[in-house]
């Protein structure tokens, strides 16, 4: 797992899987730890990581519902998990879903974990919005963020100038359109995230690098156009990122 520190309040862990991020952010007293990695020596790597650097973990945030991005219960099991209230709504309604799709990772690539996922209960948070973190001059603001899929949220830490976009503005991977997704509704995340890049350093995409405003802003600008054409942007036209193209395919029209 590679670790980069993007201000004194905020670091990018990125998995050896998929380029996942999890995005550690502090504020006054506290740090949330947003989204995950994947694989279970990077997550049983997560406490020390925060003791090493003095922080502690007051909470978990999850960009979307996507069993990948909701794994920090496993290295925090005490910890409150906060999400949009349409992230909520999905995982109620898709009770054990997550850690169905997780079993099938580990039976697939043998990967053993020490135990199973277990979301516990869970904080619906409104989205657009804000949450303190800290103390009220660290808030965070939340963003809604659908189309990928039929829920989540963008976090901004204005402190820092960082946008935590969950899977949007990837510089590995094309945009996704999973079930629940849809073209017209990414699209009109993408403007979202757009408004949101002036006032920012920092991009982090829930798949593949660190990113600064103006290279979020250029892939922001292919995104688009890949789904008003359907052309593969060139540098993400590999055999999985054709794959990913033909599954979209039927929902380009949504």
């Amino acid at each position: 797992m590679r670790v980069v520190g993007l201000h004194e309040d905020v670091l990018v862990c990125t998995s050896a899987i998929w380029q996942t991020t999890c995005t550690i952010v502090r504020g006054g007293e506290e740090a949330f730890v947003v989204d995950s990695p994947v694989l279970p020596e990077e997550l049983e790597s997560l406490p020390g990581l925060l003791e090493h650097v003095g922080w502690s973990c007051s909470g978990l945030l999850a960009t979307h519902a996507d069993w990948d991005h909701l794994l920090g219960r496993l290295a925090f099991p005490g910890a409150a998990l906060g999400v949009a209230e349409t992230t909520a709504a999905r995982l109620t309604g898709e009770p054990g879903a997550a850690a169905r799709e997780l079993r099938a990772f580990d039976d697939e690539h043998y990967v053993h974990r020490g135990a199973p996922l277990a979301l516990g209960e869970l904080q619906a948070l409104p989205v657009p919005g804000r949450l303190e973190l800290g103390d009220a001059a660290h808030e965070l603001e939340l963003h809604p963020a659908d189309g990928h899929v039929a829920d989540g949220m963008a976090i901004v830490v204005p402190w820092a100038r960082v946008l935590i976009c969950g899977d949007y503005l990837s510089p590995v991977e094309i945009p996704m359109l999973s079930p629940g997704g849809s073209r017209s509704a990414y699209m009109a995340t993408l403007e979202r995230l757009r408004a949101l890049l002036d006032a920012v350093d920092h991009v982090v995409p829930g798949h593949g690098e660190v990113l600064d405003a103006a290279r979020a802003e250029a892939i922001l600008r292919e995104d688009l156009k890949y789904l008003e054409t359907g052309e593969l942007p060139l540098a993400r036209r590999s055999p999985e990122q054709r794959r990913i193209h033909a599954a979209n395919e039927s929902r380009l029209g949504a």
